[in-house]
């Protein structure tokens, strides 16, 4: 695992460490069942605050990115299991919520595309 903190990025260094290591969960460069290093352990490599590595897990966790099995460590989570559970629980949510406004279905999915580009090209 690779993890490069750029300071003057102005993203929060929690934020790289949740980004980078998600994305590579998800490309594959982590496989399912990789053991990640301790928090002490990455935060010292890296420079940070075990805090700060502790707020990235956590959101990594919550996002069912990697699993926590107590005293034997954090591991790349089975892919997207807990993610995609999630992903389709806001779908559904947001898709009942835009009906009972009496948002058009074409209208519904556009405002999700044009969401959806917002956020991934920040």
């Amino acid at each position: 695992m690779t993890l490069q903190i750029h300071i003057d990025d102005g993203t929060p260094p929690y934020e790289q460490v949740r980004a980078q290591i998600s994305e590579q969960a998800r490309s594959g460069a982590l496989p399912v069942g990789y053991r990640l290093p301790t928090v002490r352990g990455l935060a010292e490599s890296l420079g940070l605050a075990a805090n700060t590595v502790a707020k990235a897990y956590r959101a990594l966790e919550g996002d069912g990115v990697i699993e926590t099995r107590g005293r034997n460590g954090t591991f790349v989570a089975a892919a997207g299991s807990a993610a995609e559970r999630e992903l389709a629980s806001a779908a559904q949510g947001y898709a009942e919520r835009a009906r009972r406004l009496g948002v058009g279905e074409e209208d519904a999915v556009a405002a999700v595309r044009d969401a959806v580009r917002a956020v991934y090209r920040e």
